[in-house]
């Protein structure tokens, strides 16, 4: 019986955290009403544990019956593309393939002079899947370091790179939070970029620090990554999805994309404190060429970014970048 009621109260307890936090996230937004239904809430939860501890099940019953309306009423959340989103997420990309060529629209090519001040352009690009030449990975960090925004570019040649990111689609004058991402604050954005908006940004505008690590990819598996990427594009046109801080997040969907392309690749905690995705990378075989500190060293860009021309800028910020075509090594090792 002591068994049965502390795994009740543990089941409780989370059952309370998630209602708790679902209707701190997503409640209505008068605060006052928001923090009512949360404290009442809490003390619907604090009763049925008092009723599980002392053998009254029957207290329990009003929680249970709180928690299905909380239910149906998250059911009924929807993540939606028509909204008052910031510019920089206004647009959806979406791609078209014919034979090997692939046609991106909305391609963002923007010119930050701050954070608020930009010049927004979005463009319709085109590239050739057989001129796909590298795939390298962009962390930039903010300030913890295991922590850090994940994304990819592919290098086409003379017709430059593009830079996919995966990434919340923030509303007008809303602000990121972790807490938020877990209950359906944001819906999910995926950006492709030139590597003077996306990467530039980060470092020259929002103060972050930029590393950039060559990935060793056998070239069909470069291919699907990249059609992966668009076809992700394409399912969010017509279903949108919300962001999710663990599970749908800068990482986890690449890796998903990735998994199915090569099989095998095993989980880990780096996915999700994803600074040091480097590191699991290269335990795969994939960033070869030194130790974890050599290759993070001569990864990092910022200071090179900083003073690079926006038509200088992707050569300049490569100058360290261990060179490799992707059909040079197995991602697998």
């Amino acid at each position: 019986m002591a068994v049965f009621t502390a795994f009740g109260m543990m089941v409780l307890l989370c059952l309370a955290l998630w209602g708790g936090g679902a209707l701190g996230v997503r409640g209505p937004k008068p605060l006052v009403a928001r923090l009512a239904l949360v404290l009442a809430w809490t003390a619907l939860a604090g009763w049925a544990m008092a009723g599980l501890f002392a053998g009254r099940y029957g207290w329990v019953l009003p929680f249970l019956a709180a928690l299905a309306g909380i239910a149906w009423w998250w059911h009924g959340i929807r993540p939606a593309n028509e909204r008052a989103w910031l510019p920089e997420v206004s647009q959806l990309l979406s791609g078209k393939i014919e034979g090997d060529t692939v046609i991106l629209r909305n391609v963002r090519n923007f010119d930050w002079l701050s954070q608020d001040d930009f010049q927004p352009r979005w463009e319709t690009r085109r590239f050739d899947l057989p001129q796909l030449e590298s795939v390298d990975m962009a962390l930039s960090y903010w300030g913890r370091k295991a922590v850090a925004h994940t994304m990819v570019s592919f290098g086409f040649g003379k017709k430059g790179y593009v830079v996919f990111s995966v990434e919340i689609r923030r509303k007008q004058g809303e602000k990121f939070s972790e807490i938020g991402g877990f209950f359906r604050q944001y819906e999910l954005s995926l950006v492709a970029a030139t590597e003077e908006d996306c990467l530039r940004v980060r470092t020259n505008v929002r103060g972050e620090e930029g590393f950039l690590y060559r990935v060793a990819m056998p070239t069909e598996a470069a291919r699907a990554l990249f059609l992966s990427y668009v076809d992700l594009a394409n399912q969010l046109v017509d279903a949108p999805r919300f962001y999710n801080t663990v599970t749908a997040n800068c990482t986890t969907i690449v890796y998903r994309m990735v998994q199915a392309i090569v099989p095998g690749m095993p989980l880990d905690y780096r996915l999700l404190l994803s600074g040091y995705l480097p590191e699991y990378l290269q335990a795969l075989g994939a960033l070869p060429g030194g130790s974890p500190a050599q290759l993070r060293e001569r990864a990092r860009y910022t200071e090179r970014a900083k003073a690079a021309s926006a038509a200088s800028f992707s050569a300049c910020i490569r100058t360290h970048v261990h060179a490799q075509r992707p059909a040079s090594s197995s991602a697998t090792g």
